[in-house]
């Protein structure tokens, strides 16, 4: 009797240890049944059959029905110029400086010295070619 109650505590154990390392919990459900109110029964309502009941239970259920909405994730607002300390920036193999933001590239301006988003146009602009 000794062995075998200390057999069953050993695999109940086990059991134990093995569900509580899983990785993955499941997440909330949203489906008719648990997302509806639940109806308590009394002994009152088992015995009367209204037309009230059935009524509420089609609302119940038109109620979980409903869809749920995902919201968008809003995008990151990038700006246009931003002012960057040149120890911070790094240094291009033509001697430009650049610094890279939110998967982004600013190239300093030899103008004012500030960091503007690359655009086409630098290509041409004269404030943005290499220094010398």
């Amino acid at each position: 009797m000794g062995k075998k109650l200390l057999l069953f505590l050993c695999v109940l154990s086990i059991i134990g240890l093995y569900s509580c390392s899983r990785k993955s919990h499941p997440g909330k459900t949203t489906t008719a049944e648990t997302s509806a109110p639940k109806k308590i029964e009394t002994s009152a309502s088992k015995t009367s059959t209204n037309k009230a009941d059935s009524v509420t239970a089609s609302v119940d259920s038109a109620a979980a029905a409903k869809k749920i909405i995902a919201k968008r994730k809003e995008k990151a607002v990038i700006p246009k110029v931003i002012v960057v300390n040149d120890s911070a920036a790094h240094k291009s193999v033509d001697g430009r400086y650049y610094y890279d933001m939110l998967g982004h590239r600013y190239w300093r301006s030899n103008k004012d010295g500030k960091y503007y988003l690359f655009n086409k146009s630098m290509y041409n602009d004269p404030d943005f070619k290499k220094p010398g």
